[in-house]
């Protein structure tokens, strides 16, 4: 096996684990091919990806293709000649590139197939109240994470979890279900079956965007809290607070727990503070607030935000 040589492309942290675990198993990676360098923070300088540091610090042959159709990159790829590409959290792979290796290309994404396809599956499993998930590895082909399975692991969600919290226990699950793949390939042992049909519902996971982290506060508490901890910590839920003595502030909601607190006469919406404690009323239920951002301020613990929320007057959440 240890002949054999693969390309590593990823990007993120997320990406970082599985390449670890791969080069301390022994596996030869040719190359890494992750994202270009960005401008990045207030003063706009190029950050480099996750990867691409852990790359250098592994002394790995760095790849930065801007277009991954460039003929150079192409015949680079051709050159090195690997016989497996390996992608966790990466982009999405034109068959021109996915096509070349004779092992095939193979990706982990952090979900049990079929279920919960597309680019942020770890915080919709958690926004929509799952109670387990996990990661998978496939073979990648035209549509999107649709290939036949090689390997699964699962991972339960507890009921307080954020998607931060878990995102990092399935990167160490996955980087270790991802060598156990890789390893299976090489030797000429893997065995692959197509996804398994739906059955029931079919849950998607759809990018991010600022209308589905928004709260609907009509919803029921434990829905809301489901999201809160789903867009936890980044990019967090957002909303509008309504004070009666200094207008309206964008918000973000980053911890929550659903409380047995009750509600009466109290619109949807609404949030009180009593003592050092922060809630808000729901469709149904209420929620206590346990951390908070307002815009332009770093997070803040609910105690903290109400100390100095005494002159805010009524607070409306919108």
């Amino acid at each position: 096996m240890n002949e054999q040589r693969i390309i590593y492309m990823g990007t993120p942290e997320f990406a970082v684990a599985g390449l670890d675990a791969l080069i301390e198993a022994g596996v030869n990676v040719a190359a890494v091919v992750t994202a270009p360098d960005r401008p990045a923070g207030r003063g706009r300088q190029l950050r480099e990806s996750a990867v691409k540091q852990r790359a250098m610090e592994l002394g790995s042959s760095i790849l930065q293709p801007e277009r991954l159709r460039d003929p150079d990159f192409l015949e680079e790829l051709d050159r090195l000649n690997a016989d497996l590409f390996v992608v966790v959290a990466f982009r999405m792979l034109p068959e021109v590139v996915w096509s070349k290796p004779r092992k095939g290309t193979i990706n982990l994404h952090a979900s049990l197939l079929p279920q919960y396809r597309g680019a942020a599956p770890i915080n919709w499993a958690v926004i929509n109240g799952e109670e387990r998930t996990g990661v998978s590895t496939f073979f990648i082909r035209h549509e999107i994470d649709t290939g036949d399975l090689l390997d699964h692991a699962a991972v339960d969600i507890g009921p307080e979890e954020t998607a931060g919290e878990l995102h990092d226990r399935l990167m160490m699950t996955g980087a270790s279900v991802l060598v156990r793949t890789v390893r299976s390939i090489l030797s000429g042992n893997a065995r692959s079956t197509p996804q398994p049909p739906i059955t029931g519902e079919l849950r998607t996971a759809p990018k991010l965007t600022p209308t589905n982290c928004r709260i609907d506060w009509n919803r029921s508490a434990q829905q809301v809290h489901d999201l809160i901890r789903g867009l936890s910590p980044f990019p967090g839920a957002t909303t509008e607070l309504n004070t009666s003595m200094r207008g309206s502030m964008q918000f973000k909601i980053l911890r929550s727990v659903v409380s047995s607190t009750s509600d009466p006469g109290r619109p949807i919406g609404a949030s009180w503070i009593e003592g050092d404690r922060f809630f808000a009323r729901c469709g149904s239920g209420v929620i206590e607030l346990r951390e908070v951002q307002q815009e332009g301020r770093k997070r803040m613990s609910a105690a903290e935000f109400t100390r100095g929320a005494q002159g805010f007057g009524s607070l409306l959440f919108s």
